[in-house]
């Protein structure tokens, strides 16, 4: 394809907005064409914003685009990939894949008999530190990798009780689906996408059910009726077939600091990544000279990881080639491991996870 791309907005809420206003600067030749949303003010806001054309129903748009974005309530999602994909377009869904495993392999079927492809939204992968990182596990600098320690906490930052996030039939999780997913898609992709064969964690409700709880701040305002039926922390422990294990802690809210801080254990280096302040650093033991330890602050660029995950889904669908990076099968495999973590807390038991082909 040589000419401009036309995107489709599935979902015109806050995150549409912010990848509209990444495709309009990325360097490509890529038009916001259309926008689908079931809310008419939605609709009016999106139309006068973007100069787009919008409509109540998805198919009323697919023949006037090349590819949608979803970016839907994640129970709403399996719905609009689905469609797309069987209307012959190329898809790009904001994680997690689905709201339920049961959603998201019906996603996943859909996907392996598509003319088009599927990618999912973990834009974490594609920020400056994190790609030097895998670079340097890839260069085998890192050496075998063998546990990972993935923190995603926020000390108080629910995204507002009452909406579709503190709903458990909308959202299908709380902490652990929607900011875990980011850790654990992170954490296996630094480690090379090993197969996952067994989890064990808990979930907890503790801050967004106590209405008599003083919030410094939250993502978002509480709304009248402020259902809360998710969690709003979690912990696990995930085994690998290769060996690597992961020590994984979530909350949107949780009596400590913040903490965005990845903790990888090679054995020839290791590396702390921090995503808040996007630094790296290196942990290596030598014995040139003298026995000594070296620590390495590496210095990377900042460039935006969404503005440059669009340019990579634009790129594909321009090539017509399926990225090779937040496949779907990637996506699933994620969605299996926070089923097990949530079976697991149910059982009191660790809980066995089929295999996923990458």
């Amino acid at each position: 394809m040589t000419e401009t791309v036309r995107i489709g907005i599935i979902g015109l809420g806050n995150i549409a907005d912010i990848h509209c206003t990444n495709l309009r600067q990325l360097d490509q030749p890529v038009s916001i064409a259309a926008g689908v949303d079931v809310d008419a003010d939605a609709r009016r806001r999106f139309t006068e914003t973007y100069d787009a054309a919008v409509y109540e129903e998805a198919a009323a748009m697919f023949e006037t685009v090349d590819a949608v974005l979803v970016t839907t309530p994640n129970r709403y999602h399996e719905q609009y990939v689905v469609a797309a994909l069987e209307a012959g377009l190329d898809v790009f869904v904001e994680k997690p894949l689905a709201h339920t495993l049961e959603s998201a392999e019906r996603i996943a079927a859909a996907a392996e008999v598509a003319d088009g492809f599927c990618m999912v939204g973990f834009h974490n992968r594609f920020a400056d530190p994190v790609e030097t990182l895998v670079g340097y596990r890839n260069a085998g600098d890192i050496g075998a990798v063998s546990h990972i320690e993935a923190n995603y906490i926020r000390r108080r930052g629910v995204p507002g009780r009452g909406s579709w996030f503190t709903r458990n039939d909308v959202a299908g999780g709380g902490s652990l689906i929607d900011i875990g997913a980011h850790a654990i898609d992170l954490a296996l992709h630094v480690a090379g996408h090993p197969d996952v064969v067994e989890v064990s964690g808990d979930t907890r409700a503790q801050f967004g059910i106590d209405e008599e709880y003083a919030y410094v701040e939250m993502w978002g305002e509480d709304q009248d009726a402020a259902e809360f039926s998710v969690d709003d922390s979690a912990s696990a422990f995930i085994r690998c077939g290769d060996g690597t294990t992961i020590s994984l802690e979530v909350a949107w809210a949780t009596n400590r600091p913040d903490s965005q801080e990845y903790y990888v254990r090679g054995t020839d280096a290791g590396a702390k990544l921090d995503l808040a302040d996007q630094s790296l650093t290196l942990f290596e033991t030598a014995d040139t000279g003298r026995m000594h330890h070296r620590t390495t602050d590496i210095e990377t660029q900042r460039s935006d990881p969404q503005r440059k995950e669009q340019g990579r889904f634009v790129s594909a669908v321009r090539d017509g080639t399926p990225p090779s990076m937040n496949t779907v099968e990637q996506a699933l495999r994620v969605q299996r491991v926070m089923d097990g973590i949530y079976r697991s807390g149910e059982t009191d038991a660790a809980v066995s996870i089929g295999r996923t082909e990458t």
